[in-house]
């Protein structure tokens, strides 16, 4: 925590002048510093705002789940806090909230909301698909439950936000390994597939492929690709051997890729669930 300071307390303690306080740090938030010479990082930016706070903030939301190893978070993300302030500036979100002490524990110096709490502020807080992108990485770093995070929900029947966190939280899956895979996700439960399993794995017994997503009941799996598949040589060599596998063992697997648009992915797969047997109908896109 020493690169980022209470300018005030630096300068008091005798181990800053002024001089080197205006040439070699920049301020990150109100009366709080750190080094001019690199970027603040997402870590460096939440020690700020805890600083800022007067040292009682507790760290919530995105932040905190960054902190319980959540991937897929900027570093420029606002920093929510718990904390008594009747305003807070540009980069961090203050909100004035209840909440029990059990919904709090102690990391790297911190206090934070427990992943539990994470998970509940993150529902009520984000529009659904970035807290169900978010929420999918903090339940794979976690083990975090629905369950868990629901029932925390309870407890606090008059917050901000209730009523929409329980869809959110619903739709949270750990095996959304990325967020262009909770995007294709929720992609399908909005279209009206049924709500595919995630990270299946596949074997011809010798080797295996884990598909991003799919239904194993006819057979039909979807795996985005991202840039990686195709500039990294030998990672498209070894998708040939790993796709022409996994249409041994009977699968139809479509692949994405961020160039599809949503109406191609949605009729590439509403055919194979006909192919299959398994005619739908779908909802039309409001």
């Amino acid at each position: 925590m020493d690169e980022v300071f209470v300018g005030s307390e630096r300068l008091a303690s005798g181990r800053l002048t002024r001089g080197q306080l205006r040439w070699n740090y920049a301020p990150l938030f109100p009366g709080v510093y750190a080094p001019k010479s690199t970027a603040a990082s997402l870590r460096a930016r939440t020690v700020g705002a805890w600083l800022w706070s007067g040292r009682d903030g507790i760290v919530a939301g995105r932040a905190a789940a960054a902190i319980h190893g959540a991937q897929w978070i900027r570093a420029d993300t606002p920093i929510e806090l718990i904390a008594r302030r009747d305003r807070s500036p540009t980069g961090i979100i203050a909100r004035n909230e209840r909440i029990d002490s059990d919904e709090v524990m102690a990391v790297g110096g911190l206090l934070v909301t427990t992943p539990a709490r994470t998970a509940a502020d993150l529902a009520r807080h984000l529009r659904r698909d970035e807290a169900v992108r978010h929420l999918d990485a903090l339940a794979a770093a976690t083990h975090l439950s629905a369950d868990d995070a629901l029932a925390l929900l309870t407890r606090h029947p008059r917050a901000r936000g209730l009523r929409r966190a329980p869809t959110a939280i619903g739709l949270m899956d750990p095996g959304g390994q990325s967020p262009k895979e909770t995007w294709l996700r929720l992609l399908y439960c909005d279209a009206g597939f049924p709500r595919p399993t995630t990270q299946i794995p596949v074997t011809d017994g010798v080797y295996k492929a884990v598909l991003d997503m799919g239904w194993e009941d006819i057979l039909v799996a979807a795996d985005f690709d991202g840039s990686q598949h195709l500039t990294d040589r030998k990672r498209y060599v070894h998708d040939i051997g790993r796709n022409e596998m996994v249409a041994r063992q009977g699968w139809f697997d479509l692949h994405v890729v961020a160039e599809h648009s949503r109406a191609y992915i949605v009729r590439r797969t509403a055919d194979a669930f006909a192919q299959r047997g398994r005619p739908l109908r779908l909802r039309r896109r409001s």
